[in-house]
C-alpha cells in the first residue's frame, strides 16, 4: 500500500511558515518521500502499516490548511503515468526493503 498525503498549508506568518516546515519535517521523519512540493508519499507493507502511518499524519496535522491522506495499492500506483514534459517517464518500482517493526 502506499500513503499519499496531499496539503496546502498557508505560510502567510511567521507561525503558519514554522507549522508547515514541522509538518514536512515530520512526515520525512516518519519515511515520506517528497513526490511534488506538496506531495508526499511513503510505502508500507500492509494496510495495517498505512493506517499506523496514517494516524501519524493526522497528529502532525497543522491547525491551519488543508491535508489530504489517501491510501492505494501498490497496483493502483503502478497504473499511474507520470510525464517529464511532454514525454511518458517510468514510474519508479516500489521499494523492496523489508520493514521489521
Amino acid at each position: 500500500m502506499w500513503v499519499v498525503v496531499l496539503f496546502d498549508l498557508p505560510t502567510e506568518t511567521k507561525k503558519q511558515r514554522k507549522d508547515a516546515h514541522d509538518f514536512r519535517l515530520g512526515m520525512i521523519k516518519d519515511g515520506f518521500l517528497m513526490f511534488q512540493y506538496s506531495i508526499y508519499m511513503r510505502f508500507c507493507t500492509s494496510k495495517e502499516h498505512a493506517q499506523t502511518h496514517r494516524n501519524r499524519v493526522k497528529k502532525m496535522v497543522p491547525k491551519d490548511g488543508f491535508v489530504c491522506i489517501l491510501l492505494i495499492t501498490d497496483r493502483q500506483y503502478s497504473l499511474m503515468e507520470l510525464f517529464r514534459g511532454a514525454v511518458l517517464s517510468g514510474s519508479d518500482p516500489a521499494p523492496q526493503q523489508l520493514e521489521l517493526f
